[in-house]
C-alpha cells in the first residue's frame, strides 16, 4: 500500500490493519526483546528464593515471632499484589518501556535498602515496597512480549518463565552456598544476599535502556511517526498503511476490559482458566515448594549446608523441565502441556504426603522433584494465555490482572503457611496442597480451549 492510499485510508481502519499486521509478523530482533523481558524474571527469582533460604539467619539474628518472620518473607508477594494491577494498567497508559525503566531503578534502590534495616519490622516494609515495581515488571514484560514476536514463538517465549525462575534459583542457592563454604558470619550473610538482588537489576536496566516502546503500543496512541519508526527498527517495515502523521485516538476505559472479554467465549474461558490456574500453581508452588529448605530439615533429609545443595540439584532438574515445556508446547497445545503438569504435581503431592504419614524420608526428595516437574509445566502458559488472547489495547491490564492471581495466593501461603504447619502437621498439610493441583488440573480440562496459535487484533 502506497503512503498516499495510507492518507486516504480511514484512521482507525488503518490503525487496526497496523496492529493486525505487527502482531502476525516475526523479527529476530522481537526474539532479542523477548529474552531480554525474561531476564527480568531472574530478578524476582534472587529476591523471592533468597529470602527463603535466608529466613533462619533472619530468625537467629532477631528472634522475632511467626506472624513478623512470615510478613518478612511474604511482603514483597504483597506488593507486588498491587504492582501488578497499577503496573498493567500503567502500562497501557503511559507505555510499556517508561514502565520497564522506572521498575528496574526502583528494584535496584529497594534491594540495596533490604541490606541495612536495622529490624524485623523495616524489612516488612522495604520488602512489601520492593514488591510494587517486580509485580508491575513482570506484566509489563509479558505485554512486550506479546507485543514484539509472531503467534506461536511469542507463547515458546512466554512460557520460559518458569525456566528463569528455575535459573534464578540455583544462582540464588550456588551463592549462599559460597557464603556457607566460607564460613561467613550470619547476619553478613543474609544482608549481602538481598542486596545482591540489585546488581541483575543494573544489569538489566542497562540493556533496556535501548529497547524501544513497542509499535503495537503506539499505533493503538494515535503515535504514527514514532510507530512507524521503531517499525523500521525492528522489522525493517514502514507499515505503510499509517498515514504519517499523530492522530488523537479517544482514550481506552480499563473498566471496559472485562467487558470486552465476554464478548468472545473463547477469549473469556480462556482467560477464565488463566485466572485459576495462575490462583492454582501460585498455590502449589508457594505452599509446599517455597518451604522446601525448611521441610528438609524439619524431616532430617540433610544439613543446612546439604539442604542447599539438594535443593540446588531439584532446581537444575526443574530447569530442565522449564526448559522442555515450552519446547513440548507446539506439539501438545496449551491445554495438553497444562493438563500434564497439573496431573503430575498431584500426583507428586499424594506420593509426598504419603511419604511424610509413613516417615519413608527417602520418597520425599524423588516427590518433591517430580513436583517441581510438573509445576514447571503447569505454570508455564499461565500468564501466556490471558496476556496473548487480550486486545492490544487491554495487553497490560490483562497482564497485570493475570499476575495478581499469581501474587495474592503466594502472599497468603508463605504468611499462613508455617501455622498450618504447625497446626496439622506436615504430611496432612502437604495433602491439603493437593487441593490447588486437582483445581487446576479440572479447568484445564473443562474450561480452557486450545489457543495456540490464537491471533488477536
Amino acid at each position: 500500500m502506497s503512503t498516499m492510499a495510507a492518507q486516504h485510508m480511514p484512521q482507525e481502519a488503518a490503525s487496526e490493519a497496523a496492529v493486525r499486521y505487527l502482531i502476525t509478523n516475526y523479527s529476530p530482533k522481537g526474539n532479542k526483546v523477548g529474552w531480554l523481558m525474561m531476564a527480568s524474571i531472574l530478578v524476582e527469582a534472587w529476591d523471592l528464593y533468597s529470602i527463603a533460604f535466608v529466613l533462619i539467619f533472619i530468625r537467629e539474628q532477631y528472634n522475632p515471632d511467626p506472624l513478623m518472620l512470615g510478613l518478612a518473607a511474604a511482603g514483597t508477594q504483597g506488593g507486588a499484589l498491587i504492582g501488578a494491577l497499577l503496573g498493567g494498567w500503567l502500562s497501557d497508559k503511559v507505555g510499556r518501556r517508561v514502565m520497564f525503566l522506572v521498575t528496574m531503578v526502583l528494584f535496584i534502590v529497594l534491594a540495596l535498602a533490604q541490606a541495612f534495616v536495622p529490624s524485623v519490622g523495616w524489612l516488612i516494609v522495604i520488602r512489601f515496597l520492593l514488591g510494587v515495581p517486580l509485580g508491575s515488571d513482570i506484566s509489563t514484560g509479558y505485554t512486550y512480549i506479546m507485543e514484539s514476536m509472531a503467534k506461536g514463538e511469542r507463547e515458546i517465549m512466554g512460557n520460559r518463565w518458569q525456566f528463569m525462575f528455575a535459573v534464578g534459583e540455583v544462582l540464588t542457592i550456588g551463592v549462599i552456598v559460597i557464603f556457607l563454604l566460607i564460613d561467613m558470619q550470619h547476619e553478613m550473610l543474609w544482608r549481602i544476599t538481598l542486596g545482591l538482588g540489585a546488581v541483575p537489576a543494573l544489569i538489566i536496566l542497562i540493556m533496556r535502556h535501548d529497547v524501544p516502546e513497542t509499535a503495537v503500543w503506539l499505533v493503538q496512541k494515535g503515535r504514527f511517526r514514532e510507530a512507524k519508526q521503531v517499525a523500521r527498527e525492528m522489522f525493517n517495515d514502514d507499515l505503510a498503511m499509517l498515514p504519517d502523521q499523530d492522530v488523537v485516538v479517544p482514550k481506552v476505559r480499563t473498566s471496559a476490559f472485562l467487558a470486552d472479554l465476554r464478548k468472545d467465549p473463547i477469549r473469556w474461558r480462556a482467560t477464565i482458566y488463566g485466572w485459576i490456574a495462575c490462583f492454582a500453581q501460585g498455590s502449589e508452588f508457594s505452599t509446599f515448594a517455597f518451604y522446601l529448605p525448611v521441610l528438609f530439615v524439619m524431616v532430617g533429609v540433610s544439613s543446612i549446608l546439604g539442604n542447599n545443595l539438594v535443593t540446588m540439584a531439584l532446581f537444575c532438574f526443574a530447569g530442565l523441565s522449564g526448559w522442555v515445556g515450552p519446547l513440548l508446547t507446539p506439539k501438545l497445545g496449551h491445554r495438553g502441556i497444562a493438563i500434564a503438569g497439573f496431573s503430575i504435581v498431584l500426583v507428586s503431592l499424594l506420593v509426598a504426603a504419603f511419604a511424610l504419614y509413613t516417615d519413608n524420608k527417602i520418597l520425599l526428595p524423588f516427590a518433591a522433584a517430580g513436583m517441581l516437574w510438573g509445576h514447571y509445566w503447569d505454570a508455564s502458559n499461565c500468564m501466556t494465555i490471558p496476556t496473548m488472547v487480550a486486545k492490544p489495547k487491554y495487553r497490560g491490564t490483562a497482564s497485570g490482572f493475570a499476575y495478581m492471581f499469581v501474587k495474592l495466593p503466594s502472599f497468603l501461603a508463605i504468611f499462613l503457611f508455617p501455622a498450618l504447619f504447625s497446626a496439622i502437621g506436615q504430611a496432612n498439610a502437604t495433602l491439603f496442597v493437593a487441593i490447588f493441583p486437582l483445581i487446576g488440573l479440572l479447568a484445564a480440562i473443562f474450561i480452557l480451549p486450545e489457543v495456540y496459535g490464537y491471533e488477536n487484533d
